[in-house]
């Protein structure tokens, strides 16, 4: 049970990780709002470039984890990176 846990609070942490990125990508590099540069992104087709660019953080809390020896939690922020290549290749298909 402690290493569903422990995966578990790394997936928490890989998801936050990727939401904060996204955010401060868009508020470092657009000039309008997070609804508006949203919005213009899922209509112009490049919602799956602006999450990729948002989940360049799992990095940071993915060797943060394995250089703390908390495997368990690195495998959950890296099922958390993959559920996000899903959802940006959902998104390049449909």
């Amino acid at each position: 049970m402690n290493n569903k846990k422990e995966i578990l609070i790394g997936f928490a942490v890989g998801i936050i990780a990727n939401i904060i990125g996204t955010l401060l990508y868009i508020l470092l590099f657009s000039d309008f709002g997070i609804m508006e540069t949203f919005n213009a992104a899922v209509k112009q087709g490049h919602i799956g470039s602006l999450l990729a660019l948002g989940a360049i953080l799992n990095l940071f809390a993915f060797f943060g984890f394995l250089k703390l020896r908390r495997d368990q939690r690195a495998k959950g922020v890296l099922v958390a990176t993959l559920l996000t290549a899903l959802v940006i290749l959902y998104y390049k298909i449909f």
